[in-house]
């Protein structure tokens, strides 16, 4: 099979096209390499794509020739976009909408004059949900996202969902709830809490600790790609995805002490405009119809992630790592 991933540079992205590889599949990953954080990064990532069945390609999928790009492809892997809460208030709103929306709605009219496209697998985000109906929140809960950031993932959802509604694009929308794992972004929660963690700095929360999360392990992510990409679906159609253990941010720290062996140094701050005070998302429908259900546990992933920062921080003692 030939796929095309977006966002390849990243964290989610290089991870299932070095996945699709080690599957024997062909591979066009596409990225901006846009300044969100270390481009340094993501240049090392792709670094880890040389295969000769990868292709890369640099640029915008807002400028990109995208019919010429899918033509040919049997699976579109949708992961790239402009992350972060905090940012996407005020004048970077933008950013937000042309990343998000603008560049989903040039890639799915892109797909629908595709005659090879079997799945077009959308990466969207459990923010669309802000402070859910229930716990454990189902996908037929009503969105009411709380950030700038939840508002174009929700767009970029609807717009897969009028798609394969109108023009039969086979599109599948994965709601993540919060991803972790090694190589995770840097500005995100666990890099930041595991690289204190080893360097014995201070790590300065947002908010009480008291917010509970739905964390996902990297690998149980990309195999829910794939399998949303493999098995039968009907257009349009929309998942959880989540690791199954909600827990507060506390919780989380104190389970990193013990595996670090040593205090940590936690220091309170302000909460976030657009935080959510918990997410947990059910995953009863995806494994009911694609068979996926997480299989990494939080204590694991979570030692698997300081490992890797002990590597990577440790030795080099690089904050950009």
């Amino acid at each position: 099979m030939k796929a095309i991933v977006t966002g390849a540079a990243g964290f989610v992205g290089s991870t299932l096209a070095r996945r699709l590889l080690n599957l024997g599949h062909e591979v066009v990953g596409v990225d901006a390499l846009t300044d969100y954080y270390t481009p340094s990064l993501k240049v090392s990532n792709l670094a880890r794509l040389k295969d000769a069945k990868f292709t890369s390609i640099s640029g915008d999928l807002n400028d990109l020739p995208l019919k010429h790009l899918i033509d040919g492809a049997d699976w579109v892997f949708h992961q790239a976009g402009q992350p972060g809460v905090r940012k996407s208030w005020g004048e970077d709103f933008g950013v937000y909408s042309k990343a998000n929306i603008d560049a989903t709605q040039r890639l799915l009219e892109a797909s629908r004059q595709s005659s090879t496209l079997k799945k077009f697998v959308y990466a969207s985000s459990s923010s669309v949900y802000g402070d859910a109906e229930r716990y454990p929140t189902l996908e037929t809960d009503r969105p009411q996202p709380r950030s700038p950031y939840g508002v174009t993932k929700l767009a970029a959802e609807n717009l897969c969902t009028l798609y394969a509604s109108n023009f039969g694009v086979p599109t599948v929308s994965l709601r993540y709830f919060t991803v972790y794992g090694p190589r995770q972004r840097p500005d995100m929660a666990f890099t930041r809490f595991v690289r204190a963690a080893v360097l014995e700095e201070p790590i300065n929360i947002f908010g009480s600790g008291e917010q509970v999360r739905d964390f996902t392990f990297i690998g149980d992510i990309v195999e829910a790609n794939i399998a949303a990409a493999i098995e039968e679906t009907e257009p349009g159609e929309i998942f959880n995805v989540a690791g199954g253990t909600s827990i507060s941010v506390n919780g989380v720290l104190t389970l990193l002490e013990a595996l670090n062996g040593r205090p940590l140094d936690v220091r309170y701050g302000e909460k976030v405009a657009g935080d959510v005070l918990q997410t947990g998302g059910s995953t009863s429908r995806i494994f009911e119809m694609l068979g996926w259900r997480a299989q990494t546990a939080l204590e694991d992933g979570l030692a698997m992630q300081l490992a890797w920062a002990r590597d990577t921080f440790g030795r080099r003692g690089d904050s950009n790592a």
